[in-house]
């Protein structure tokens, strides 16, 4: 997945420092990081977005322990969101860009 920006250092640090993902390539107008089975990338530019944009899911086993740590490391995350067995949290990167914690293992 490619995420234009026209503020790569915050959503740099925000992918590697706030989110903890690994840098595998940290060229000028290009990042990208190791996001556990596919790879996000940071390309220098703007993009249009529309009015449902992507949104990025990350899994963990305990989204109350993985959102408490993320917003020490300054996330912006909501509430928790529980039912029946399924928990999740929405937040959103520097650029607006929305991503989640979810505990629901893909099949």
């Amino acid at each position: 997945m490619i995420i234009f920006t026209k503020g790569m250092p915050a959503l740099t640090r925000f992918y590697r420092d706030v989110l903890g993902l690994r840098l595998k390539s940290d060229e000028p107008g290009w990042k990208e990081f190791d996001a556990g089975g596919c790879d996000i990338a940071l390309h220098n530019g703007t993009s249009e977005v529309g009015r449902r944009p992507p949104k990025l899911v990350f899994f963990s086993a305990e989204v109350a322990k993985t959102r408490e740590a993320l917003l020490k490391r300054g996330a912006k995350l909501g509430k928790i969101k529980s039912k029946d067995g399924l928990d999740l949290c929405e937040g959103t990167d520097p650029d607006g860009n929305p991503f989640q914690i979810s505990n629901r293992a893909g099949k």
